[in-house]
């Protein structure tokens, strides 16, 4: 027979490492998650719902159901990364384009792109370009290079957000740079 002694140690010890692994268990899970969501492969994944991804979109409204305190209250917002995301993948769809760093601000985009030798200069920046100014609104600035350091500089700014101005010197600075490539055919038009 098992002392009393020994017995309810024994147990809170076994309580105690059974409820760790569980908390261990949860930290991985959330580690885990983390790791999903910064996963650029997550997007490849079929969507659970093939017809809701082949739908159309549509929406209607009335003047009175705008004139409402919450309505009045909604702003228009754009998720840049999900911009520049797109900007890059279809770009990168060209042949000719090995890799390419998008960066959307409130004002510009700026494309940097290494490319094949095969593909002329002209064209590749014609295709960045052309393919930005398809996906966002007309206001904005596109800036593209073939200049394959300017990915890491262009990286180094995306963490940094609309509201905080100090990255502008970092911004002008690339967009110098970035002018003295090739900006496409088509670059003094429009």
């Amino acid at each position: 027979m098992m002392k009393p002694k020994l017995f309810i140690p024994g147990i809170v010890l076994a309580v105690t490492v059974i409820s760790g692994c569980a908390a261990n268990d949860n930290a991985m899970d959330e580690r885990n998650e983390n790791i999903s969501e910064l996963d650029p492969a997550r997007e490849l994944q079929a969507p659970a719902d093939d017809e809701l991804n082949n739908r159309l979109g549509y929406v209607r409204y009335t003047k009175d159901q705008l004139n409402n305190d919450a309505e009045r209250n909604h702003a228009v917002t754009m998720d840049r990364t999900q911009m520049a995301n797109m900007i890059t993948r279809i770009i990168l769809r060209n042949d000719g384009f090995n890799e390419v760093a998008t960066l959307v601000t409130d004002e510009e985009v700026l494309i940097a792109y290494d490319k094949n030798e095969d593909i002329d200069e002209d064209i590749a920046a014609d295709i960045a370009k052309k393919t930005a100014v398809s996906v966002m609104p007309e206001f904005f600035d596109v800036y593209v290079s073939d200049n394959d350091t300017l990915i890491r500089d262009i990286h180094s700014l995306h963490n940094s957000t609309t509201t905080n101005k100090n990255y502008d010197n970092t911004i002008d600075s690339i967009i110098d740079e970035m002018k003295n490539s090739s900006q496409g055919k088509d670059s003094e038009e429009g």
